[in-house]
């Protein structure tokens, strides 16, 4: 698997950010404007093996393969609620077909739900934008980041109220747009 893309665009993505970002909250008709001040610091692979465990994963050899992140971040937004969370990430590409690497991304606790995750992401190394699918109990969360350059990322996060099983997301409940700096 030709993973040299998918490394570069996470060695760019270490180092600490500051976003704006701006939430359209389509159930109730509110936007929302926030700003997160965010670190990203490559896993040991000690961590690793714990995101593994957390989600009972099964075990990896050559874990130098797989990138693994810790995410610290603190969000203010314009009505001064704050939320601020430290996790732990790794992604596990299974599969590549022409220029998208797919696979799976674990963390050891959700953004939305304080559990261990599994969810799917896909890699475009032409267009370096990383989509991740992750199915919360509630919701269906689509995020993507997408690679200016090595200090500029465009985020966009769309939260579908989750189907029935097997049915496709149709009903969006938030989109979210957000400019990263690196700093």
């Amino acid at each position: 698997m030709n993973t040299s893309a998918f490394i570069e665009f996470f060695d760019c993505c270490v180092g600490s950010w500051k976003t704006e970002r701006t939430y359209h909250y389509l159930a109730y008709q509110e936007v929302e404007r926030s700003r997160t001040e965010f670190t990203v610091k490559p896993l040991t692979p000690e961590i690793k093996n714990k995101v593994l465990s957390d989600n009972q994963y099964k075990s990896l050899e050559n874990l130098d393969e797989f990138p693994g992140f810790n995410l610290e971040f603190y969000t203010i937004s314009e009505k001064g609620d704050e939320v601020s969370q430290n996790l732990n990430l790794l992604f596990v590409a299974k599969t590549e077909n022409n220029l998208i690497l797919e696979g799976d991304y674990l963390r050891d606790r959700a953004y939305e739900e304080a559990r261990p995750i599994i969810s799917h992401f896909q890699f475009n190394s032409h267009s370096k934008e990383l989509l991740m699918t992750t199915n919360y109990t509630r919701t269906v969360s689509v995020d993507s980041i997408i690679l200016i350059n090595p200090n500029l990322r465009l985020r966009r996060i769309i939260n579908y109220q989750r189907p029935p099983e097997g049915e496709p997301p149709q009903n969006v409940v938030l989109v979210g747009f957000g400019v990263e700096q690196k700093q």
